[in-house]
Parts: C-alpha cells; sequence; structure tokens
C-alpha cells in the first residue's frame, strides 16, 4: 500500500492494520524517518517536500512492486508526506511484513534506501541563510547501488 499525504500518520495503528488477521506473518520490519534540525552545518527550522501527484506514486509502487518480486512479503506500506514540515515532524514510514524476519529487514532496508534516490521528491531546506534545495548524497547513492542487480 503507498499513501503520499500532506497529514501526519500515526506509526502504531499502520504497523496494526499492516499485520492484522493475518497469522502466517512472523516478523514485520519497519522504518520512520524523521525532519532533523541539521543539514550538513546549517541549522534547519523546516523542510519542505514537493512531489508530482500521479509521477510519484506510479513510482514509488515500481520500488514497492520491485520489492515484492525479491522477497516473500505478505504486506507492504509506504507512507511518505510533502508540504512543510519542522524538526521531529515524520516524514516517511516504510514497513514491510513477512512470514520470516530476515525477509521483512531486507526488503524494509532496501525501499528506504531506494526511496532516498528513486522517489520523485524534491526538498528544500529553511536555513538562517534562507531557502536551500537539497542535493543528492554520494553515500546515499552507494546505499541504492548495493541493491542494483548485476
Amino acid at each position: 500500500m503507498i499513501r503520499v499525504q500532506r497529514e501526519d500518520f500515526d506509526v502504531g495503528r499502520e504497523l496494526d492494520r499492516l499485520a492484522r488477521g493475518d497469522h502466517a506473518i512472523g516478523g514485520v520490519a519497519s522504518f520512520v524517518g524523521l525532519v532533523r534540525d541539521l543539514g550538513g552545518t546549517a541549522a534547519v527550522s523546516a523542510l519542505t517536500l514537493e512531489h508530482y501527484p500521479g509521477m510519484t506514486e506510479k513510482k514509488l509502487a515500481e520500488i514497492e512492486a520491485e520489492a515484492n518480486r525479491r522477497w516473500p512479503l505478505a504486506a507492504s506500506l509506504i507512507i511518505h508526506r510533502y508540504g512543510r514540515l519542522e524538526p521531529g515532524d515524520r516524514i516517511v514510514l516504510v514497513a514491510t511484513a513477512s512470514p520470516h524476519r530476515e525477509a521483512a529487514l531486507a526488503a524494509c532496508h532496501f525501499l528506504i534506501d531506494w526511496l532516498k534516490t528513486e522517489a520523485p521528491f524534491w526538498k528544500s531546506e529553511e536555513t538562517p541563510e534562507g531557502a536551500r534545495w537539497v542535493a543528492a548524497r554520494a553515500d546515499d547513492e552507494a546505499a541504492t547501488g548495493r541493491w542494483r542487480k548485476k
């Protein structure tokens, strides 16, 4: 399941819904991304995420489908927020459920790595020097690279 939304989400409620009623699930793995108050060396007072509706959901569905091809998942969830967020606010929830913990953990790790580099979101940080676009990071690209099929 994929949701791109402006409003916050309840992590506990979302995780409960993910596995409810499926007693074949042996493990649920999750990742919650938060807004930090530091971007590099500059203080960050807010982060604004922009996206193109339709295009974003399509790309997230492709990433989710790839995780389901690679691992035996019973369920998966990606919730990604957009709009203006402040330090401490939740940005993203990725959760995977599988009969076995290893698949749930690996798929969750894969999804968050791929979201960082492949999901079409544009981020702007508000700093004391003004707003600035967040550039792609080499270490994020390297993390995604390890999942690429040779």
